[in-house]
């Protein structure tokens, strides 16, 4: 697969497949709704509330949820079905919706009820999204992921330009958001779809949890793109939760005009998608990282100077483009770093860290506008999201084609001679090497590159010594928690990393060999451990 392959996609080259363009679909009801929903919510607290934080605090409640659930979701959707998944994050929306519609029926607008029905509401997202985020890898072919995931981002976002339908009214809205649940949960009840699956028994949560942030944690590229995407939230979100006071004390255009202010972000949304496969041939990743910070800068910079509803419509039209084509961009190098077996937890690790940016950010420069002033949050929060496209310096978004993490196959099993059961553990592997000493550095090098790569699939405590009675012998050794565990690791290796197997073992003197052991205490009467010896 070459880079163009990837990269040349055209953007509605996705909506041919079927499940997907379904799914799709329905999800953008979903999102308008959503959308819909935190319009009226945000409009509604302003009006009820004379906290500026109260306000803000709307756009922290709904992201929340993310930050402190979605590595456990993560984890689910590695190990349940990611349909399942979605249809409970679904139900969950729905319901948060009805509530609300009812209490609007019963004119009940208490501020706190709004936050908590607003907390519910980012909890159904916390599940359903990264479990849908990640099955565009099982429904679609991974040339086509660029364009789907740029395609959600402008999908979700250009739904914001039908805002002003919120400004009929909170129970119209959420009456209509409720309904509008109802086709999503239909469509993701009705269409399946293939997911590659594993022989091996089903991971405890906590070893995937534990898997999955051990995996972000090694891996340079998904960690440079968390800091970036956690700091962009941080200091961009700005825009979306400080706009119901711009539109009420500033601009005072009333709900229809923030309405009109959030489609034109909406607008300028859809044509950054548009615009974004012609920007990925002429642009490298970090590049579009950095104009998207740009735009979003010089939008809430110019935000912070204007009290014209045009002017303010035609600049969140430019903070509309700079926001999906920065988040589009992180979303691509997550997916693209991320084998299908641990997708779900890194994607959802990298969402809980974005959003819990986005909800401090919502917070914080609330707390600007409640004590000094709106223009000077905003002004400030564009200068802080040009520092993050400075960061690009120090910590770049990679240009990623494709992955090259997926696992090759092709693991047999070690005949034993104890009656190993899977949560038979710890196992403690031990290779011994004959290494010469003008293969020394070479070793040392392939050894490096081995460490990382048996350490990304599930081997714990990994070392290298070496014998200082005979230089030439060097000793490798690692655990897994259980025998299953060791399934697992060689189940997930590439063939990149075998590869690594047969460079050190050209440069051993006599055959490597293996030893598999299982770790036993010294009390009770069992007997001690038999060792698997293999010659390779």
């Amino acid at each position: 697969m070459t880079s163009a392959a990837t990269e040349h996609t055209s953007l509605l080259a996705p909506l041919e497949n079927r499940t997907f363009r379904s799914i799709f679909l329905a999800s953008q009801l979903s999102s308008l709704g959503w959308l819909m929903q935190t319009v009226a919510l945000s409009w509604l607290m302003a009006t009820v509330s004379t906290s500026d934080v109260m306000v803000a605090l709307v756009q922290a409640s709904s992201t929340l949820p993310a930050f402190f659930l979605a590595v456990f979701v993560g984890a689910i959707a590695d190990n349940y079905s990611r349909r399942m998944v979605m249809i409970v994050g679904r139900s969950l929306m729905m319901a948060a919706a009805a509530m609300l519609t009812i209490l609007m029926a019963f004119g009940i607008t208490d501020p706190w009820l709004i936050l908590a029905f607003s907390f519910l509401d980012g909890c159904g997202i916390a599940l359903s999204d990264p479990a849908w985020r990640v099955s565009l890898g099982d429904i679609l072919e991974r040339r086509h992921l660029p364009a789907a995931v740029t395609l959600l981002n402008v999908g979700f976002n250009t739904v914001r330009s039908v805002g002003p339908i919120a400004a009929f009214g909170p129970l119209v809205t959420f009456a209509l958001t409720t309904l509008g649940f109802i086709a999503p949960l239909t469509v993701l009840w009705r269409n399946k779809w293939k997911v590659q699956t594993s022989s091996l028994p089903r991971e405890a949560l906590m070893t995937a949890i534990y898997d999955g942030l051990r995996f972000t944690a090694i891996s340079s590229e998904i960690k440079s793109t968390i800091v970036r995407g956690t700091l962009f939230g941080f200091a961009a979100t700005s825009t979306l939760a400080l706009l119901p006071l711009l539109a009420r004390d500033v601009v005072k255009g009333g709900p229809i005009g923030y309405g009109i202010m959030m489609g034109g972000f909406g607008a300028g949304a859809l044509l950054a998608g548009l615009m974004n496969p012609k920007l990925r041939r002429l642009l490298t990743q970090e590049w579009l990282v950095v104009f998207a910070c740009i735009a979003c800068a010089i939008c809430e910079i110019s935000l912070a100077l204007t009290s014209s509803l045009v002017v303010a419509t035609i600049c969140l039209a430019l903070g509309g483009a700079g926001w999906v084509t920065a988040w589009s961009g992180l979303g691509v190098n997550v997916q693209l770093a991320s084998p299908r077996w641990i997708g779900g937890r890194t994607i959802s690790i990298y969402s809980a860290f974005t959003y819990g940016g986005i909800a401090a950010g919502s917070w914080f420069w609330g707390i600007i506008v409640q004590n000094y002033s709106l223009p000077l949050a905003l002004g400030w929060s564009g200068v802080a999201t040009i520092v993050v496209a400075a960061l690009g310096l120090k910590l770049p978004i990679s240009n990623r084609s494709e992955s090259e993490l997926e696992p090759s196959g092709g693991f047999s099993a070690p005949a034993v001679a104890l009656d190993l059961k899977p949560r038979s553990g710890p196992i403690l592997v031990t290779t011994e090497y004959a290494i010469p000493d003008e293969n020394v550095d070479r070793f040392l090098e392939i050894m490096q590159k081995r460490r990382y790569a048996q350490s990304r699939v599930g081997a714990r405590q990994w070392m290298l010594a070496r014998d200082v009675q005979e230089p030439s012998r060097w000793l490798e050794t690692f655990r897994t928690p259980t025998w299953t565990d060791y399934h697992r690791l060689h189940h997930r290796l590439t063939q990149a990393d075998k590869e690594l197997d047969h460079q050190v073992f050209d440069l051993s003197s006599c055959p490597p060999r293996t030893s598999i052991l299982v770790e036993r205490t010294t009390a009770g009467k069992s007997s001690p451990p038999v060792p698997y010896v293999s010659q390779k």
